[in-house]
């Protein structure tokens, strides 16, 4: 299977689980979303960079979640989102996106 950006995924995880609770007014279906794209991107970074990095960063995405919503207080909610979103996939992006996978042949 190729491997596959995880940045852009977990940012939209982020961005599209607050959409969905924001626009739908249901918190559990937000956070369904939410989860769909924490696990997408896990699953990738655990299979690309192995479970410390993968472990790493998916306590990173579920932090960003958590941070989003005393720092919406601050600049507001979509700010707040926009924010955490993009310092998230900056970490997917450094941790585990521009580095090859383990074990494979562009490694060497």
């Amino acid at each position: 299977m190729p491997n596959f950006p995880t940045a852009p995924i977990a940012a939209a995880g982020l961005i599209a689980g607050f959409a969905v609770a924001d626009a739908t007014g249901n918190r559990p279906l937000g956070g369904a979303v939410l989860a769909a794209g924490g696990l997408t991107c896990a699953w990738a970074w655990n299979r690309k960079s192995g479970p410390l990095t993968a472990g790493a960063l998916l306590a990173t995405y579920v932090a960003a979640f958590a941070v989003s919503h005393p720092l919406a207080k601050q600049i507001g909610a979509w700010p707040s989102v926009f924010t955490v979103s993009a310092v998230t996939a900056g970490a997917a992006y450094l941790a585990s996106d521009r580095r090859p996978a383990i074990g494979s042949a562009s490694a060497s």
